[in-house]
């Protein structure tokens, strides 16, 4: 029997290789097959810097803390631009000038100039924003549904027509979402300048946001509004017609501007709203009005935008939030001295000040060779071919300075982009953007493509039962990307990953760790070109979910009241275990090897508690990584090889094994003050013996690695 053990030997002192009480599993690793990845860890595998709030750039980003964060082995870096999310223009550089440098307000771009290191930048909230909500701290709200006639949105310049040469309409379009389904008959629009000329009011035929029966349709009355500006009350029906969802598409705009503007371009292209009100006129024909006017996003109707312009002022800082600046990213380590994955500002900032930017990298010598063009395009409500046009218009401004530069994108937030609100049958954000490069001839200039992997918005339940479930979410995360039409030859970079989007207990516990090393394994088996995960640093445990989500965090270290790493996490011990150990330390060219588990299956269910994931390093010597994803299942695992002759043999020692597991880790979970009741490093082990045969404790890593080289095929 292959899966009998024999001819085992240990050193004295190490953990037991067999228990009594274990079930037996076989790990078939194939030296012939010639479906090998090829991986370079050094730039495959990496972690995430990202915005924080004010203070903590510098409280977080000390050199101790840089060393502790190196010390897990995570070589690659990605710098995460938290304004694109918060609907902010991103001052780089401090240092700079405005359009209207007299008022200090205008279109803002960044020095290029070399001069004091750059140690902080800030975001810069958007005054004329239309969206109720965003994807960051949240804290802003839509001028479309404030109450105040002064302030307004307006849509960005650059994606006027005369400024976008593609040949595509790219109308723009506002949306308010009632509070529940209304009988409409009359809206009130107050225009700011430009104003639309031409533009239609329309309601969406449920209240289902994604009714794929659902359909866009233009009020009988208002099929073909023309606007003259000011404020307009427009009777929509003779009828009133019920609706929750009311869209103002906006197809040709006026190309003037308001008093006192004018000399910049970008003040006449567009189009701009002061106040919409909804609802029915009352016998007395005034309107009834159905929204909450609030300068509120709480309590205001709730209102989104196709874009937004990035005109902004010296006051609009946002001093809470704050970016480490870019030489600070570069010059203090946080790279590693490799090459940094930067991003650039697209949907709220100026092609100017990219340029800049990239300009700046350049003069100073910075290591970059991929560039990402935006972040979360597709959570902040915009057409896929608006951020398809602003992409590859940037994209031309900078290649002719950049050779050596990769540009790519666009960091979606998740693989699975579904629409709301959208009548088109294919309702993939990402297909869309894909149908617009296409058809555009320009899918040679999506150099990479990235999104972000956040398996779980709950993490409640059965924690165990979502590991299993993990490996079905990535397989349909992928299958879903190539659906969309996105290139195979091009990397595909995951960008973020982690447990959830919302801290809780799961990411301080075992499971994390679990997770972590299964995302790895199985993105880079599937062909993945690098994956980065999120939360540089040590941080401390917090709920951002349900109550039963418990308190944790997505940290390498738990923090002291300074900030300071303290106890190394799962996460950390993981990302240790596979750079150090079951890969080659530094680096260098590894193939990832197809391997079976046998005998692991969970009782009714085609997974296996048991995954496998087996390379051949730069040394020679084969390496296997085992997780055992049971919460209460030991597992004892012979490791065997097929050779070309598609013969099986056993795996042969000498080798040595790390071990991660409950008898290393445990957390306490103690609301705020939950902490690592024990945290110890893995345990090493040394195996002697003809045959290989290791006992995998539930919840557990493992890797073994040989301890000589091996060319057996």
């Amino acid at each position: 029997m292959l899966g009998c053990a024999i001819g085992l030997a240990l050193l004295p002192g190490d953990a037991r290789a067999e228990t009594k009480d274990s079930n037996r599993a076989q790990v078939i690793v194939d030296l012939a097959s010639g479906k090998h990845r090829i991986f370079d860890p050094a730039e495959a595998l990496g972690i995430g810097i990202d915005g924080v709030r004010a203070g903590d750039s510098d409280r977080l980003l000390t050199p101790g803390n840089i060393a502790a964060v190196k010390a897990s082995g995570l070589q690659s870096s990605i710098y995460r631009l938290r304004t694109e999310l918060g609907i902010e223009a991103w001052h780089w550089n401090p240092v700079g000038q405005w359009s209207d440098p007299v008022h200090k307000q205008g279109y803002w771009t960044s020095s290029d100039a070399l001069g004091p290191p750059i140690r902080l930048s800030w975001g810069y909230r958007l005054p004329r924003r239309g969206d109720t909500t965003d994807q960051a701290n949240d804290e802003d709200y839509s001028r479309l549904t404030d109450g105040d006639e002064s302030s307004f949105w307006k849509s960005n310049p650059y994606l006027d027509p005369t400024h976008v040469l593609d040949g595509q309409p790219h109308w723009q379009w506002l949306v308010v979402r009632l509070d529940a389904m209304a009988p409409i008959d009359t809206i009130r629009i107050a225009w700011a300048d430009p104003y639309a000329v031409q533009y239609e009011v329309q309601y969406w035929t449920s209240d289902d946001e994604y009714d794929d029966t659902a359909t866009w349709t233009t009020f009988p009355l208002q099929r073909h509004a023309r606007g003259k500006g000011g404020t307009e009350t427009l009777r929509l029906t003779d009828h009133p017609i019920t609706a929750k969802f009311v869209r103002v598409l906006l197809k040709q705009g006026s190309h003037t501007a308001m008093p006192g503007g004018g000399g910049d371009w970008r003040d006449k292209a567009g189009f701009a709203v002061r106040e919409i009100a909804l609802g029915q006129a009352g016998p007395d024909g005034h309107l009834i009005d159905l929204i909450h006017h609030l300068p509120s996003g709480e309590n205001q109707t709730f209102a989104r935008v196709s874009s937004t312009d990035p005109w902004h002022r010296e006051e609009d800082r946002d001093d809470d939030t704050e970016q480490p600046g870019l030489d600070r990213i570069f010059a203090d380590g946080l790279g590693n001295g490799r090459p940094i994955l930067l991003p650039i500002g697209l949907l709220y900032d100026t092609p100017d000040n990219a340029v800049a930017e990239t300009r700046y990298v350049r003069r100073r010598g910075y290591p970059v060779r991929q560039v990402e063009l935006g972040e979360e395009p597709d959570g902040q409500y915009g057409e896929a071919a608006d951020y398809g046009a602003l992409y590859l218009a940037l994209v031309d401004q900078l290649k002719p300075d950049n050779p050596g530069i990769t540009f790519g994108g666009p960091s979606l937030q998740s693989a699975f982009t579904d629409l709301e609100l959208d009548a088109d049958p294919d309702h993939s954000w990402n297909s869309h953007f894909m149908r617009y490069l296409k058809a555009r001839g320009r899918m040679g200039d999506l150099g990479f493509f990235s999104f972000e992997h956040f398996p779980f918005d709950d993490i409640c339940g059965d924690i165990h039962a979502k590991l299993l479930e993990e490996n079905r979410l990535m397989r349909a995360a992928l299958a879903r990307i190539a659906a969309d039409g996105v290139p195979r030859h091009i990397p595909w970079v995951i960008s973020e990953y982690g447990f959830s989007a919302f801290a809780g207990r799961a990411m301080a516990e075992m499971p994390s760790a679990l997770l972590m090393a299964d995302i790895i394994g199985q993105f880079l088996d599937a062909g993945g070109g690098a994956v980065y995960m999120y939360g540089y640093g040590p941080d401390l445990p917090m709920n951002e979910s349900q109550p039963c989500s418990g308190f944790g965090n997505m940290m390498l270290y738990t923090a002291d009241g300074n900030g300071q790493a303290v106890q190394p996490m799962p996460s950390f011990e993981a990302a240790h275990l596979i750079t150090r150990d079951w890969l080659v330390p530094g680096g260098g060219r590894h193939e990832l090897l197809p391997s079976i588990v046998k005998g692991a299956r969970v009782k009714g269910s085609r997974d296996e508690w048991v995954m496998s994931y087996a390379v051949r390093r730069p040394d020679h010597r084969l390496g296997v990584l085992l997780i055992n994803r049971s919460p209460t299942k030991p597992f004892t695992v012979q490791l065997l090889t097929r050779n070309r002759g598609r013969q099986i043999s056993a795996m042969h020692g000498p080798a040595r094994f790390m071990q991660y597991g409950p008898a290393q880790y445990a957390w306490k979970d103690d609301g705020a003050d939950s902490h690592p009741l024990r945290s110890d490093p893995p345990r090493l082990s040394r195996l002697k013996g003809a045959r290989l045969s290791i006992t995998l404790p539930p919840e557990s890593l493992t890797v073994v690695t040989q301890s000589t080289a091996r060319s057996e095929r």
